[in-house]
């Protein structure tokens, strides 16, 4: 295991200057493609024997946020050439619920966490673009709150912890702030996201306020991980396909929904993963056809299949996995006639990934894929080219293929469009090319909703290339999604999800359990 982590520094190489100094205005995708060209060199395929990452000895070390913050400042420079002043930031504050005195669920925000590593809120962030000196901000002890709360972290832990360089009380940001603004030269800005900013804290000593291109930059930056971050989004993945396996283990032993998502939660958080990436879906029989199924609590009785989707947070960073399987430990011939197709259409997709590939490339494979399957099985009817082209199978694949992965779950520089009229394309969460060390998720799906589907059997357009007869047999299959976290290279990629989804080892797995 130690073999990829311990060799990940020379296949992801970020050095600190960008040696371009274009000016002109981008769009996102292409300022990725851009971006991920100057900040890596080398890349090698990262094979299934190396793959076994030993991220634990990475995670030793600190959140690379020092590094991250010089990236982002490269970023702005290459974008504003002579750029003076400092980046500004503020963590999520503590909020109360509404009609009550108990704090809401704390959520680090993102941008903030990216430049500090720092889980705490109530904090704030300084970076001196021209000093290269990073400062946190901590709130000071209050010592009414210690009897409840205990202490906070100190300074001198703070400095410990995160990869700052240096650490004072949040009472200190605004005399900072003015201090940092009164040296520098005519022309400096405070650059900060629009409406994360303290109505007490002022900038009264920068003469210009940008408020656009650090969101623009962080965004940018966050799509190429470094080896710290495939460290973590590994830890989660591996929590998390443990958790995916687990449930496989339960499913043929309980009665309603809400079991399973316990078994999972309850993996992650005797793990550590406490916090979940996004609201699992368990979701049961005709239940699976919902992409983001949200109850929970149906009985399973008499269904045949199980659509798992979930996936444990580790650090702010996400995994996104799913599983389908069937509920008693046997596909029955229709769902398993469906299961190969999406597998296939997986497996082929995977093996079409590299560094430059274009995803819209990869998800018309998958719907070319899906064609052809549906056609074997005789759901579909008629020429292929003809069914491609009049968009029919968006009614059985009705989702992207994917989208990047990182501390968000659907994460940031994918440049969606979703107001392309190509309604197989509507719904593609990223468009453009695949940066190397980027993490993309490849879950392609088939479901059979009566809501979706009912409509194009409505539709002479459509109609004719769809067997009604055919389909009737396939209703309760519900849907099959298959999906794996991948980390892009230059020859390939590295699959950071290990949970099973070979039939047969799941069948095993279930009919032994």
């Amino acid at each position: 295991m130690r073999n990829l982590f311990s060799s990940l520094n020379t296949i992801f190489k970020f050095p600190t200057i960008i040696t371009t100094t274009t000016t002109t205005t981008t769009t996102t995708a292409a300022a990725i493609a851009r971006f991920s060209h100057h900040h890596h060199h080398r890349y090698r395929t990262m094979t299934t024997t190396a793959a076994r990452m030993d991220f634990e000895t990475t995670l030793k070390g600190k959140y690379p946020a020092k590094r991250h913050a010089q990236r982002v400042a490269d970023y702005i420079r290459n974008k504003m050439p002579g750029a003076s002043g400092v980046l500004y930031l503020e963590g999520r504050a503590t909020k109360l619920l509404e009609d009550n005195d108990e704090a809401e669920p704390f959520r680090q925000r993102r941008y903030f966490y990216y430049l500090t590593g720092c889980p705490l809120a109530d904090c704030h962030y300084m970076y001196d673009l021209d000093a290269d000196k990073s400062t946190l901000f901590i709130p000071p002890i209050d010592p009414d709150s210690v009897i409840w709360s205990g202490l906070p972290v100190s300074v001198d832990e703070a400095k410990q912890r995160w990869d700052v360089d240096d650490v004072k009380y949040t009472s200190d940001v605004n005399a900072t702030l003015a201090h940092v603004g009164s040296s520098k030269p005519k022309g400096s800005s405070v650059f900060a996201l629009a409406n994360q900013v303290s109505d007490k804290v002022t900038f009264l000593e920068f003469d210009n306020k940008n408020f656009s291109i650090l969101k623009e930059a962080i965004e940018v930056t966050r799509v190429v991980k470094d080896e710290y971050e495939l460290a973590i989004m590994a830890k989660a993945n591996e929590i998390s396909s443990d958790g995916h396996k687990m449930v496989m283990q339960k499913v043929k032993h309980v009665q309603n929904e809400r079991e399973l998502e316990a078994v999972f939660l309850g993996h992650c958080i005797a793990k550590g993963a406490r916090n979940q990436a996004y609201h699992s879906i368990v979701a049961s029989g005709r239940a699976a056809a919902t992409l983001h199924y949200v109850p929970n609590n149906a009985d399973m009785a008499g269904k045949l299949n199980l659509l798992l989707d979930a996936g444990g947070e580790w650090d702010c960073y996400a995994s996104d996995i799913t599983r389908t399987f069937p509920i008693n430990g046997k596909f029955t011939k229709e769902s398993r006639e469906i299961y190969d197709i999406v597998l296939k259409m997986q497996n082929e997709c995977i093996a079409a990934l590299k560094e430059g590939v274009l995803w819209d490339d990869v998800h018309l494979l998958a719907h070319k894929i899906a064609i052809d399957g549906l056609l074997q099985i005789g759901i579909l009817q008629g020429d292929k080219d003809e069914i491609l082209e009049s968009r029919t199978s968006v009614a059985f694949f009705p989702h992207g293929l994917g989208h990047y992965l990182g501390m968000d779950t659907h994460d940031t520089g994918g440049n969606p469009n979703y107001a392309d009229k190509d309604t197989m394309f509507r719904y593609l969460r990223v468009r453009g090319r695949l940066p190397a060390g980027s993490v993309i998720t490849v879950e392609p799906g088939i479901y059979f909703c009566n809501f979706i589907i009912e409509p194009f059997l409505k539709d002479p357009k459509h109609s004719k290339y769809i067997n009604a007869d055919v389909l009737e047999k396939y209703w309760d299959v519900g849907g099959v999604r298959i999906e794996d976290n991948l980390v892009i290279t230059k020859d390939g990629t590295y699959n950071l999800t290990t949970a099973p989804k070979d039939p047969e080892e799941m069948e095993k797995i279930i009919q032994q359990s």
